[in-house]
């Protein structure tokens, strides 16, 4: 898989909604956003996700109902890596090492993570 793009605050809050729903028309997506946003701004952001290949569409005669072409988990994925890479050096050590000093992760999210780890 190539490499994804980051995408926009908006753009990402377009693609959390249209990833629950699975498949929505733009009138939906707004519905379920925080914000509430113009709907053309809802539909130029999904018009940004297509050009991204983030989003494909079916035709409803003048409408079109859209559906995310990129699963959730391969962008979290992703994006986790990106992260990585920049802010670790590439290394997950440093970034589980970071959270634990920082107090963001206890010892028992270790022990649970240790026997994903083992189960594996």
């Amino acid at each position: 898989m190539d490499a994804l793009e980051k995408l926009t605050q908006k753009e990402e809050e377009v693609m959390r909604v249209l990833w629950d729903l699975g498949k929505a028309f733009v009138k939906d997506i707004k519905a379920k956003l925080e914000k509430d946003y113009h709907y053309n701004t809802v539909s130029t952001q999904i018009r940004h996700l297509e050009e991204k290949n983030y989003v494909g569409h079916e035709s409803f005669g003048n409408t079109y109902r859209y559906f995310p072409m990129v699963k959730q988990e391969d962008y979290q994925r992703e994006m986790l890596n990106q992260t990585t890479q920049k802010f670790f050096k590439g290394s997950y050590k440093n970034l589980v090492s970071f959270f634990a000093k920082d107090e963001k992760i206890s010892q028992k999210d270790l022990e649970d993570i240790l026997k994903i780890i083992k189960n594996q």
